[in-house]
């Protein structure tokens, strides 16, 4: 069968950054081999693609650099920096972004007129509340996503949301109201979208044309299925792993709070790997105990130490109260270890039906006293929890890998294509 020939639209994707770019980058290239693709980006991604060098001849740059650079930097001077207070940094993105389609629309109109493609697919970025200036235009076929968003902060952990500066986050709805934003969703041909939080968002589309597709997805390569030995195998220390950025929402004091808590702990080992604001407040709770030389913090390290350090360790412990999409978990679980999360958000659904533990959602102290009752009962039930990790893992490899996400989205592709139904699809 003919390759389909696709306009792709990235503008978030970048090898050497870390959440939606490198996503976006991983999944553009895993379409590249599947598809006759043209990769549109914006220019500040360049140098990193240019260095990487894979499908180099693919990609084409867009400069917006007129707007994004100084929205970028008011952005910045209003969140106080990038680590905290995301709500506000989409809601500058929006001129950005509309700008960045608008450019792209004017190099590839005469092109997409013309029947050089046979569709268009936006990839990132991946809010919802970001809308296409291209949908519904030049009589092609256009895709959205996927798309990942909308889920609320719990009540309980309010001052948490303080800390995180998502006070703004109660305006997200007016999204709604901007330019262009009905039009994505009922022009769309499909849309694809993560988990049944962002489903509930896109009201304007028929349901008919929503394609169940989380954005996250591991490369085999840095995230081997092999490892040493199976989680809780033998005797000796066991050792937990917490990563991911230290701000407030992930709550990383939930497992520091779970660990050094418990003397039953004390021949075991923590590692965090991470770094951000909330590192000093976590490091003093471990001083206070007196558990410094049990937890370790590793500060930021590279993909491939991460994956490192979840095959040499036996569970991986992720309480984050406000997971989108929860990347970090899919690693872990392609990687064998056991995964012990929160219920809320992604993270619960990747670990459902028996491929790793999910605690309740509750206030910080019942989650400090969920949290540990997941980590003794893994310590106390190893073969059980193994068989948890095994099925995590086999679920990862099957659904996850980037070559695996870009085969199914071909199916959509040719579904669309050929006017067959969406909802014919096999589900995640």
């Amino acid at each position: 069968m003919t390759k389909p020939r696709v306009l792709i639209l990235a503008e978030q994707c970048n090898p050497l950054w870390p959440s939606l770019p490198i996503v976006g980058y991983k999944y553009a290239l895993a379409l590249a081999q599947h598809c006759d693709v043209r990769i549109a980006t914006q220019v500040r991604n360049k140098p990193a693609i240019t260095d990487d060098g894979r499908a180099l001849d693919r990609f084409d740059f867009i400069d917006t650099e007129y707007i994004a650079a100084p929205m970028e930097r008011f952005s910045t001077f209003l969140r106080g920096g990038n680590q905290v207070a995301w709500s506000t940094g989409m809601m500058m993105a929006y001129a950005p972004y509309i700008a960045f389609e608008r450019d792209v629309w004017k190099r590839y109109r005469r092109a997409i007129e013309a029947g050089e493609y046979d569709l268009i697919h936006r990839i990132t970025p991946m809010s919802p509340t970001l809308p296409s200036y291209i949908a519904g235009r030049g009589g092609l076929p256009f895709m959205i996503g996927p798309l990942n968003g909308n889920l609320d902060w719990p009540r309980a952990f309010l001052s948490e949301q303080k800390r995180e500066k998502e006070r703004l986050r109660g305006l997200r709805d007016l999204y709604k109201y901007l330019p262009y934003a009905k039009r994505t969703y009922t022009k769309a041909a499909a849309v694809l979208a993560a988990f049944r939080h962002t489903v509930a968002d896109i009201s304007w589309t028929p349901s008919e044309r929503i394609v169940s597709f989380p954005e996250i997805g591991f490369d085999p390569e840095v995230f081997p299925a092999g490892r040493p030995r199976a989680p809780f195998a033998g005797d000796g220390p066991r050792t937990f792993l917490d990563a991911g950025r230290l701000v407030p929402y992930k709550v990383p004091e939930v497992v520091v709070r779970a660990f050094v808590g418990d003397d039953r702990f004390k021949p075991h080992r923590l590692r965090i790997i991470g770094d951000g604001p909330e590192r000093p407040r976590i490091e003093a709770m471990v001083r206070e105990a007196g558990a410094g030389d049990r937890v370790i913090f590793e500060g930021t390290r590279s993909q491939a130490d991460v994956a490192a350090a979840m095959r040499d360790c036996d569970a991986f412990v992720f309480p984050s109260i406000r997971e989108l999409g929860a990347g970090v978990v899919i690693e872990a679980m392609a990687s064998g270890i056991l995964c012990i999360v929160t219920d809320y958000g992604a993270p619960g659904d990747l670990v459902a039906n028996g491929r790793g533990v999910a605690i309740p959602l509750r206030p910080l102290d019942d989650l400090v006293t969920s949290c540990r009752a997941a980590m003794l009962a893994a310590m106390d039930r190893p073969d059980e929890h193994a068989a948890m990790a095994k099925a995590g893992q086999d679920h990862a490899l099957e659904h996850y890998t980037w070559d695996a996400k870009a085969r199914r989205t071909v199916e959509i592709y040719q579904a669309v294509l050929s006017g067959k139904a969406l909802t014919g699809l096999s589900p995640y």
